[in-house]
């Protein structure tokens, strides 16, 4: 084998390792806007929401053992005739909600 085939063969390998690597073994993230989207589409089943917000700056967020990215985000929504103002802590790789809470 030729010297120029094997460093060519190995440089390809080491690029398509990479490649694997970063597209289908590294976890994805949510947009954070899909998030609030689903936030706010739940809320509305429960009445009208007046309002939201998501920090599009992922965080991390460690808990017991519990260790992810997470959005925080809220929503102003009208419970039981009053304005109420809820946060939520949802999981930037799944979508899931941590935690949601009044304020």
């Amino acid at each position: 084998m030729n010297c120029k085939a094997f460093i060519t063969g190995v440089i390809a390998g080491a690029a398509a390792g990479h490649l694997i690597n970063h597209y289908l073994l590294e976890p994805k993230t949510m947009s954070g806007d899909v998030i609030l989207e689903n936030v706010k589409e739940a809320f509305k089943k429960e009445g009208p929401i007046e309002g939201s917000w998501i920090q599009l700056k992922k965080q991390h967020y460690k808990k017991f053992a519990m260790d992810t990215f997470v959005y925080h985000g809220g929503i102003t929504a009208i419970r039981d005739g009053e304005k109420k103002q809820f946060e939520f802590i949802a999981d930037a790789t799944t979508g899931t909600i941590i935690d949601i809470y009044l304020t």
